[in-house]
């Protein structure tokens, strides 16, 4: 018997998907577990604006970017990212690990960023993906 490439490659796309989405879970049961019941607060219209950019700017970083999705946000966010560092970026989730792996891109050749300039990119990518999200949200 023959397994085909198409079918490997699908059984191991899906199966991204299901840890991208373990990790998304693992993320909204701890933040359900850190708010108490009783917290009952009225947010201005432009907080609860402002609490959903983050909550879809969050959404884009942590798995939009990571499945490298043709959506248009996530790719002007790539380009601004590559115009201002001066290198092509790769984001990606190492198995069983809960933080964003950055990876240099130079030609074939994957490097890792860590470190320092691993903050000022993720900060900067912050940053960039709260302004795109803002600006396109209505």
């Amino acid at each position: 018997m023959t397994i085909q490439p198409f079918n490997v490659q699908n059984m191991l796309r899906v199966y991204g998907q299901h840890l991208d989405q373990g990790r998304r879970m693992a993320r909204y049961r701890m933040l359900l577990q850190r708010a108490s019941p009783g917290d009952v607060v009225n947010f201005s219209q432009e907080a609860r604006r402002r609490q959903l950019v983050e909550k879809v700017a969050t959404e884009i970083m942590d798995s939009l970017m990571v499945s490298g999705s043709n959506n248009p946000v996530v790719l002007d966010i790539k380009k601004d990212l590559q115009r201002e560092f001066g290198f092509e970026m790769e984001f990606r989730y190492l198995p069983l690990e809960p933080e964003l792996q950055i990876l240099r891109k130079d030609g074939e050749e994957l490097t890792e960023i860590t470190g320092e300039e691993k903050t000022v990119i993720l900060e900067r990518f912050w940053r960039i993906t709260l302004d795109k999200v803002n600006k396109t949200m209505l």
